[in-house]
């Protein structure tokens, strides 16, 4: 089972900026058994791509789950760890597809990150408290998107934050950077605002 893929915006991040970009997911919103895989999700479910597509054709949707299964059990930071040695990323997305559901499972990508100093790893969550009080290393970064339940506790004069756009020229107006097309552009290595445009798709 692979454990890191590319979805067609990271081929284009990749093939953009020279660097090997890949993706983590699970299941949006719920596994196939009813748990919660995006715990803060709200007004997200509605336009979330994670959720039609390419994500849910037959032959993709089994490896979410098996992804997801897999990070629940105490094998998941060395497997990960392996992956990270075959494929040799410059940057992973943890959750092209779902959030951070557990603080448990949060803990283990801090473990992931500590053991590979030289990738760099970034998130859009909803789960903004677990975050904010969680004790990152310097090669994670997170987004804080503003459609979720705790959206309030978001700080847009400090944290880095998602605002989603009907186009571009309103998200340049507000000051946002565009990272609709190039996904690494949402990052502290790359955008120097805490302004994360996203125009709806």
């Amino acid at each position: 089972m692979k454990l890191l893929t590319q979805n067609s915006k990271l081929k284009k991040t990749s093939k953009k900026l020279n660097l090997r970009v890949f993706n983590f997911g699970i299941p949006a919103y719920k596994s196939a058994s009813g748990k919660l895989t995006c715990p803060f999700a709200d007004e997200c479910i509605k336009f979330c791509y994670a959720r039609k597509g390419a994500y849910i054709w037959g032959n993709v949707k089994p490896a979410f789950e098996s992804r997801y299964e897999l990070s629940k059990t105490s094998n998941f930071i060395g497997e990960m760890n392996k992956e990270i040695q075959r494929v040799r990323p410059d940057y992973i997305r943890v959750h092209d597809s779902g959030d951070y559901y557990s603080k448990e499972y949060l803990q283990k990508w801090i473990e992931i990150a500590i053991h590979n100093p030289d990738v760099r790893f970034y998130s859009y969550t909803n789960c903004v408290e677990m975050l904010k009080n969680a004790d990152l290393p310097s090669n994670y970064d997170i987004i804080y998107s503003d459609s979720g339940k705790q959206k309030h506790l978001i700080d847009r004069n400090v944290d880095r934050h998602t605002r989603i756009f009907s186009n571009s020229a309103e998200l340049l107006k507000f000051g946002y950077k565009d990272t609709s097309e190039i996904d690494l552009y949402a990052t502290k290595w790359f955008n120097d605002t805490n302004k994360v445009g996203l125009i709806i798709h």
